[in-house]
């Protein structure tokens, strides 16, 4: 597709599994591309799941400032690193969260608590998962959860079983109906927030502060809580390598490439460039 120049000013995308490489990195033609279209005007924002934390640390890596979307819109930060948005679960919800996914001990549980990240039990695989920014977590007892400041709960398995996640997700819905905003970011880790939060609400948020509407932006994504961003912004592209599930929910929207090339960066480069 052809995308016009003079009508786009801003572009958002995901992280894990669409702009960085399968080992969960930046690579140097992906630095590149963003500082060049930095050079050219274009607003740029990283938009995921991730804990702002350590998304500033990838940004200060690519040397541009850039808006960030975390916790999957539940918190947004400007280029200053100033909070413009926050939006947690609600405290009597949390524990009653908790108590769900710790009914089974193989579960990690992971909660994102304003600049910390708590954790129910030791993992080394996340330790090198977020071995090039630093961030890492502290532990919490599942039994008793703090409440406070909690922009997103999350689990994974250590065998990343996807459909025994899903049984999770179905217990949550069962026991919270709409009251909170459940999607997989990736086929092996399942985010609870609160029901208002959504990448697309995060990104509207951004344009309205810059003056623009959401038909000036792109947004590139492979997980299903990339899925309003991806309907919300004027194009939203798939990443090859997402799952079915977001496949089918946008059939829509166009399937560019893999992470693992660069798919980002090249159409960027491409279209924008």
């Amino acid at each position: 597709m052809t995308l016009s120049r003079d009508s786009i000013n801003i572009v958002a995308s995901d992280l894990d599994g669409t702009l960085l490489a399968p080992n969960h990195q930046l690579s140097d033609n992906s630095k590149q591309t963003l500082k060049d279209l930095h050079a050219k005007g274009y607003t740029f924002i990283f938009a995921t799941g991730r804990h702002h934390v350590d998304v500033a640390s990838i940004r200060e890596s690519v040397g541009i400032p850039a808006y960030m979307i975390t916790s999957n819109g539940a918190r947004v930060h400007d280029l200053e690193d100033q909070l413009l948005y926050s939006q947690n679960i609600p405290e009597t919800l949390v524990q009653p969260i908790v108590d769900v996914l710790n009914t089974d001990s193989d579960l990690f549980v992971h909660m994102y608590q304003d600049d910390n990240w708590l954790l129910n039990q030791e993992d080394d695989y996340l330790r090198q998962f977020h071995k090039e920014t630093g961030f890492s977590y502290q532990l919490f007892d599942a039994e008793q959860a703090p409440e406070n400041g909690i922009a997103k709960i999350f689990i994974t398995h250590p065998k990343q079983d996807h459909d025994h996640l899903v049984e999770f997700e179905d217990a949550l819905r069962a026991k919270f109906g709409d009251s909170l905003n459940i999607a997989f970011s990736t086929p092996w880790c399942l985010e609870v927030m609160a029901k208002e939060v959504s990448k697309g609400d995060a990104l509207k948020a951004v344009a309205e502060k810059l003056g623009l509407g959401l038909e000036h932006c792109v947004a590139f994504g492979d997980g299903m809580n990339d899925v309003e961003m991806l309907t919300m912004a004027a194009h939203g592209f798939v990443m090859n390598n997402a799952h079915e599930k977001v496949k089918k929910a946008l059939p829509h929207n166009e399937v560019i490439g893999s992470n693992a090339d660069d798919a980002v960066a090249e159409f960027l480069k491409q279209h924008l460039l």
